[in-house]
């Protein structure tokens, strides 16, 4: 194998990526992580010769991307609300559009705040984690039915120092018993068995158990919101993302269970991404 320069390699890559949307990127992404650098280093020294190693590490993740595999899976981690996580196959890949549904959380929890938050399929622990830095006073609780995703969750935690996260393995509210909340949170399956999106780009390499909700992608979220009601304080927040055209159909099933207050929030993209809901002061 010929050694090539930093700029040649990521030159030769970018061909050897057709599928991909932003093959540059993605070839710059994979080699700061063969070379353990930042992306402004293969700028400063772009005449730096790879090492016959450092070729054959980034060749294999380059034919693995080839194949569709994610970025996240490939790298191993992926930054939400400025926290780098680390990622695995058991577990989605943090959007930004999440980073709605942490900010509204946020903004019913004052500074000081030392209320319960429940965090309901946590994944990455991204949500838990990212409401944990803010507001580190909070008693924040985060659930997922993987033990597998509940360890990379755990594991995430321990390497930020949010050490006051407690982490429960529970399908939604199974293994909870009757504890209440001030906020519950949760970035539940909403995508619909069928949904042609379930075989296009990173979404077909996720796990599907984390994403799929029966047939109208609204199974997860009923059970969401009918069950969380009694699990709340009078006065507390219920707060769900969901698919762009669902919103509609989340807020009536918010009023349908007796919920007040229920609004819906667009993402960056204007899209309706989050809807948040409040059970009544009694």
């Amino acid at each position: 194998m010929s050694l090539l320069s930093l700029n040649t390699a990521l030159t030769e890559a970018v061909g050897q990526l057709p599928n991909s949307d932003t093959p540059r990127l993605d070839a710059e992404v994979l080699l700061c992580h063969v070379l353990g650098v930042a992306r402004s280093y293969l700028y400063a020294w772009p005449e730096k010769i790879l090492t016959a190693h450092q070729s054959a590490q980034f060749q294999a993740l380059l034919a693995r991307r080839a194949q569709s595999e994610p970025i996240a899976y490939l790298t191993g981690r992926k930054e939400f609300w400025s926290l780098e996580l680390q990622v695995t196959e058991n577990t989605l890949i943090p959007r930004p559009e999440t980073e709605l549904l942490v900010e509204q959380a946020l903004a019913r929890l004052p500074h000081d705040s030392e209320a319960q938050l429940i965090d309901l399929g946590t994944g990455t622990g991204a949500i838990a984690l990212a409401i944990a830095t803010e507001r580190p006073h909070c008693r924040v609780l985060a659930t997922d039915k993987s033990a597998a995703a509940l360890k990379v969750a755990q594991a995430n935690a321990i390497r930020l120092g949010l050490h006051q996260v407690e982490f429960v393995l529970s399908e939604w509210w199974a293994a909870l018993a009757d504890i209440k909340a001030t906020v519950i949170v949760s970035n539940p399956p909403y995508v619909a068995a069928y949904d042609p999106h379930l075989s296009q780009g990173d979404v077909k390499s996720e796990p599907q158990s984390a994403l799929v909700a029966g047939v109208d992608g609204l199974a997860d979220i009923r059970q969401l919101i009918a069950q969380s009601f009694s699990h709340l304080l009078a006065g507390g927040w219920l707060l769900l993302e969901h698919g762009y055209n669902q919103a509609e159909a989340v807020r009536t099933l918010f009023e349908q269970y007796g919920y007040e207050a229920v609004t819906t929030y667009n993402d960056l993209a204007q899209l309706p991404r989050v809807t948040a809901a409040r059970k009544p002061n009694l």
